[in-house]
């Protein structure tokens, strides 16, 4: 008799979870930004949050949680009711290479967060203000030859996927320029506005409209070839041959979140980025919608946190 009672019970929850997937969204949906508004994370979101709006019928609540590298965004995805009300906008550094860098985290992502969906992928840019001197990468090296550390470089924060796009250049340029972390993108590229630092290195979705209205110019992209969206500006691998470094963002939930919501959230993700308008709309920004699968995504996850592990403790990069 136990044994039937077990196995009720067992389809009694099956049933349940098939039931509140089918019922889910019915109230609205929060996607926690691990860095200011106006940043690549803030913006891939709100473009794909456009759609899924259309389809569940219910309001996505944008939770901007700036700071610490993503860390405290990441902690509060991680420590959440896991029900599918609350998704994680990661970019890739916090999961991949944050738990190399920093000696202690409140969180664990590869034990806390299950990963639906890598949304969206593009590079970065080396990115500086119109007055300064430098009008190539070749020059922004020699620049930062002839006087070593006089150079400052701005990033989204300790062990962003900026702020290593910004060391993968320096090592492979052979510089020593200071690194200066933000609480996201925005707060860096308002300091390279105003001339407080010498460049940035943000993904070039949250660069491409300042750079299109002239108040900064790039000096190079960093995908393999030039960006579709920036013609006249450069590869950085046109001057460090093989150089290329690019950033996504994808979709996580909590551990424990049911898997017919967690499939649903990732169909209804996929459907949304192969709408035409949203599908322009990231290619506008210099992006690429992806769309993978879970499995897909968390192997993806897996082998480039043992890359970055690798990369960080050959470059002294951990942080207390």
């Amino acid at each position: 008799m136990r044994e039937i009672s077990r196995i009720l019970v067992a389809v009694g929850l099956c049933a349940s979870t098939a039931v509140a997937a089918q019922d889910f969204p019915n109230k609205p949906v929060r996607i926690i930004v691990p860095f200011s508004a106006g940043g690549a994370t803030d913006i891939v979101t709100r473009v794909v949050s456009q759609k899924l709006t259309e389809l569940w019928g219910q309001t996505i609540v944008v939770d901007n949680r700036a700071g610490a590298g993503g860390n405290i965004g990441a902690d509060l995805a991680a420590k959440s009711p896991a029900d599918g009300y609350t998704i994680f906008m990661t970019s890739g550094s916090i999961v991949t290479a944050n738990q190399h860098m920093y000696r202690k985290l409140s969180y664990d992502a590869a034990k806390d967060l299950v990963a639906v969906t890598n949304v969206a992928s593009g590079p970065q840019a080396i990115v500086v203000n119109p007055n300064f001197a430098a009008m190539t990468v070749k020059d922004l090296i020699n620049m930062a030859k002839a006087k070593p550390d006089s150079v400052t470089f701005g990033s989204a924060g300790v062990g962003t996927q900026t702020h290593l796009a910004g060391e993968n250049f320096i090592a492979s340029a052979g510089l020593n320029v200071t690194h200066i972390p933000y609480k996201g993108e925005a707060p860096a590229i308002a300091d390279l506005l105003g001339g407080q630092i010498q460049f940035v290195t943000p993904n070039l979705s949250a660069a491409i409209v300042h750079v299109r209205s002239k108040r900064l110019r790039a000096l190079g992209v960093t995908s393999p070839t030039r960006s579709k969206q920036l013609p006249d500006v450069p590869a950085v691998a046109e001057t460090l041959p093989g150089f290329e470094n690019l950033g996504w963002f994808g979709f996580m939930v909590p551990t424990g979140t049911p898997q017919a919501v967690v499939a649903k959230i990732h169909r209804d993700t996929v459907a949304a980025l192969k709408d035409p308008v949203i599908a322009k709309r990231f290619e506008d920004l210099g992006m690429v919608p992806v769309g993978n699968s879970s499995v897909e995504f968390a192997k993806a996850i897996k082998a480039e946190s043992v890359h970055w592990a690798k990369v960080i403790k050959e470059r002294k990069l951990q942080v207390n």
